[in-house]
C-alpha cells in the first residue's frame, strides 16, 4: 500500500495535496502539513483579535454584522477541516510513520487535544436565540483552538532562514494582541463607569471628535500602549475599578518588559555565538598582540585580515559549523559547495566520484592578505592549494619580478602531496607564490590524501601515474632512480611475501606441534587404559585358578 501510495504521489495526474486529503495519510514532516499549519493561523488570529473587539466596541459589531457572520462560519469550517486533517495525520513510532487509519483515529480521539477541538466547535451560536445577535462573546469557546497556533509558530521558526528576526517578530505580535485586548477591556470598563465620568476613562462620546469608531479604537490602543510601555503620562485613576485595572496592567507591563529584554538579550547572544562560530575571536588575538608588544605594522596586518573576513562574510571554520550534522549530510553539502572546484584539478579529473566525495570533506578554507606568501621556493610541500577567489603571482626570489598570475580555478602544489618515486625536487616547492590582493584558497594536506587513498588503491595508482606524467613534462622525473626504486620495491615486495610465508609456516608448525602433543596425550591415555584392563583381567584369572 505504501508503494502504491508513493507511485500515486509521483504521478502527474494526481494533485499531491488532494491525494493527502482523500486517499493517503499525511506525513507531518511534509510540505503540505507545514502549509496547512500556516493557513490555520488565519482563523486562529481572527478569533483571537476580532471576538473581543466586537464584544467591547458595539459600533464595530453592528456596522459590519454581515461580514463578521460570514467570516465566523468560514473560520468554523476551517476548524472542522483541521480536525479532519488531524484524523489523517500520521505519527512516528520507533522511527516508522504509522499509517493505519483506525490506529490514528483511536489515538486522536483519546488525546486531550481532541477534547479541546471538540469544545471549540460546539454550536454556542445557538445562544444568539437567548441573547441578542450582537453578542459575539458566545463564540468565546473558539479560543480553545489556540493550541494549533503554538505548533504552527514553532514549525515556522525551525524552517525560517532568519530565526532571530522571526523570534522578535513573534514577540511583537504577542505584544500587539495583548495591547489590543487591554484596549478593548479599557473601553468596556469606561462604558461601565460612564464615558467622560472622569479624566481616566474614555471621553464622552457625545463630543463629535470622540464619537468616531476609529477614534475610539485608536485612543484606547494608544492609552493601553502607554501603560504597557510606561512611556508618557496617563491620567491618574479616581475609582477603585480604575485602580485595580491599572495595578493589573502595571504588573503585566513588568512581565512584558522582562520578556522584551530577555528575548532581545537571547537574540544578541545568539548573534554573538554565531559570529564566534563563523569567525575567529578577534578580541583575544588583540589582547595577545598587545601583551606581547607586537609591532604596529604586524598588528595592522592582523586587523586588516579580520576586517576582510567580517566585511566580505568569509567563513574559515566550515567544518566546525557543520560537524553537528550527520556525516551523510556533511558530505552532500561539501560536495555541492566544493566538488566543482576540486574536479578542476588535473590529477583528480576522471577519478571516482566516491573518492572526490571523501576529499571534499578534507578541504580547509584559508584566506591570505595582500603581499603574503602562500609558499616559498625550497619549502617542503605538505599540502596543495586550489584558488577559489583572488589572484596570486608566481614571483622571482627578489619578490618583485612576476612570471605568471594565477586566478580563480587555478591550483598549485598538487605534486607535493603525492610521494612519487624519482621526483628530483624531493617534494619541495619549485616557485615563490604570493597573494596580490585578498585571496581565498582551499588547502588539501598530504596526510588527508594518504588516509583517503588507502581505501582506494586503484585511484592511488591512477593519481601517481598522472603525477609521473606531469613530472616528465616538467623534466624533473629521474626515470633511472624511479627504475631503481621500482626494483627496490619489487625486492621489498618479495621480502614481504617471504616474511608472510614464513609467518604462515610458523603458524602451521605451531598447529602441528599442538596436534602432535594432543595425539601423544591421547595415545598415553589409551595405553594406560589398556594396561589397567590387562592387569584387571590377570587378577580375575588368578582368582579363578584359586
Amino acid at each position: 500500500r505504501l508503494k502504491d501510495l508513493r507511485l500515486k504521489t509521483n504521478s502527474p495526474e494526481t494533485p499531491w495535496p488532494l491525494l493527502c486529503l482523500t486517499e493517503g495519510i499525511i506525513d507531518p514532516s511534509e510540505e503540505f502539513y507545514y502549509v496547512w499549519l500556516q493557513v490555520m493561523t488565519i482563523p486562529i488570529f481572527y478569533n483571537a483579535v476580532i471576538i473581543i473587539c466586537r464584544t467591547c466596541f458595539e459600533q464595530i459589531q453592528m456596522n459590519f454584522l454581515g461580514v463578521w457572520l460570514t467570516l465566523d462560519y468560514l473560520a468554523d469550517l476551517m476548524f472542522a477541516a483541521d480536525m479532519v486533517i488531524k484524523f489523517r495525520t500520521g505519527y512516528l513510532e520507533q522511527g516508522i510513520l504509522i499509517q493505519d487509519k483506525a490506529q490514528l483515529k483511536k489515538r486522536y480521539l483519546r488525546s486531550f487535544i481532541f477534547k479541546l477541538d471538540l469544545c471549540s466547535l460546539l454550536p454556542t451560536d445557538l445562544l444568539y436565540l437567548c441573547f441578542d445577535i450582537n453578542t459575539p462573546l458566545v463564540r468565546v469557546n473558539r479560543f480553545l483552538h489556540m493550541t494549533r497556533l503554538g505548533e504552527a509558530l514553532d514549525r515556522m521558526e525551525t524552517r525560517t532562514s532568519y530565526p532571530n528576526t522571526f523570534r522578535i517578530s513573534k514577540l511583537m505580535l504577542y505584544i500587539f494582541v495583548l495591547i489590543h485586548w487591554n484596549a478593548c477591556l479599557y473601553f468596556a470598563l469606561s462604558k461601565y463607569i460612564g464615558l467622560g465620568a472622569d479624566r481616566w476613562v474614555y471621553p464622552n462620546a457625545s463630543r463629535p471628535v470622540f464619537n468616531s469608531m476609529r477614534r475610539q479604537y485608536f485612543y484606547c490602543f494608544w492609552f493601553s500602549a502607554q501603560i504597557f510601555t510606561t512611556v508618557g503620562d496617563t491620567p491618574l485613576p479616581d475609582r477603585e475599578e480604575e485602580y485595580l485595572f491599572m495595578i493589573a496592567d502595571l504588573l503585566i507591563a513588568v512581565l512584558v518588559f522582562a520578556s522584551i529584554v530577555g528575548n532581545v538579550g537571547n537574540v544578541i547572544t545568539n548573534l554573538r555565538d554565531r559570529d564566534n562560530v563563523f569567525f575567529p575571536n578577534h578580541e583575544l588575538v588583540k589582547v595577545y598582540l598587545r601583551s606581547r608588544h607586537i609591532s604596529k605594522d604586524l598588528r595592522k596586518r592582523v586587523s586588516d585580515w579580520y576586517q576582510h573576513l567580517y566585511i566580505n562574510k568569509k567563513i574559515t571554520r566550515e567544518n566546525e559549523i557543520l560537524k553537528q550534522l550527520p556525516v551523510q549530510l556533511q558530505t552532500e553539502i561539501a560536495v555541492s559547495v566544493h566538488l566543482p572546484t576540486l574536479s578542476k584539478v588535473t590529477i583528480f579529473q576522471n577519478c571516482e566520484k566516491s573518492l572526490l566525495e571523501e576529499l571534499v570533506l578534507k578541504l580547509t578554507p584559508q584566506v591570505y592578505s595582500p603581499g603574503e606568501y602562500v609558499c616559498k621556493k625550497g619549502d617542503v610541500g605538505h599540502e596543495m592549494y586550489i584558488i577559489k577567489e583572488g589572484k596570486l603571482a608566481v614571483v622571482a626570489d627578489d619578490g618583485v619580478t612576476q612570471y605568471a598570475v594565477l586566478s580563480d580555478g587555478n591550483f598549485f602544489g598538487e605534486i607535493s602531496i603525492l610521494n612519487i618515486k624519482g621526483n628530483k625536487s624531493g617534494n619541495r616547492r619549485t616557485a615563490n607564490i604570493r597573494s596580490i590582493g585578498h585571496s581565498d584558497l582551499f588547502s588539501l594536506s598530504k596526510e588527508d590524501l594518504s588516509v583517503v587513498l588507502s581505501e582506494f588503491p586503484v585511484a592511488k595508482q591512477h593519481l601517481e601515474e598522472k603525477g609521473r606524467q606531469i613530472l616528465t613534462k616538467m623534466g624533473i622525473l629521474d626515470e633511472s632512480a624511479e627504475g631503481q626504486q621500482t626494483e627496490t620495491e619489487k625486492v621489498e615486495i618479495k621480502l614481504d611475501r617471504l616474511e608472510s610465508n614464513l609467518d604462515t609456516l610458523q603458524t602451521k608448525l605451531a598447529r602441528l606441534m599442538s596436534e602432535l602433543e594432543s595425539s601423544n596425550r591421547k595415545m598415553q591415555g589409551r595405553v594406560e587404559l589398556l594396561e589397567l584392563e590387562l592387569n584387571h583381567n590377570n587378577d580375575d584369572k588368578g582368582e579363578n585358578k584359586k
